[in-house]
């Protein structure tokens, strides 16, 4: 049986699915469920997904290398790596 925390996230998804339908292409479905995949990580995290994109909109441009970039994902940082941007 589902917890209320589980249905929780399955009625995002459900959500999610029906405005999928409206991706003309298959590379916009890949671009929609990446970004998803990143709300979904950062919620798992700890992460406020507003914060967290705030965040990594701020310093990606400056992630030159992969590990620069791996550093960005919501499953190395902590809510207070969020703070003062």
């Amino acid at each position: 049986m589902f917890g209320f925390a589980t249905e929780r996230e399955i009625k995002a998804f459900v959500t999610g699915r029906k405005n999928w339908i409206f991706s003309d292409t298959p590379r916009g479905a890949h671009a929609s469920a990446a970004l998803y995949s990143l709300v979904a990580t950062a919620r798992a995290n700890g992460l406020e997904p507003y914060h967290y994109f705030r965040f990594l909109f701020t310093h990606l441009p400056a992630a030159e290398t992969n590990d620069e970039l791996r550093k960005l994902l919501p499953t190395n940082l902590a809510p207070g790596d969020l703070v003062n941007l």
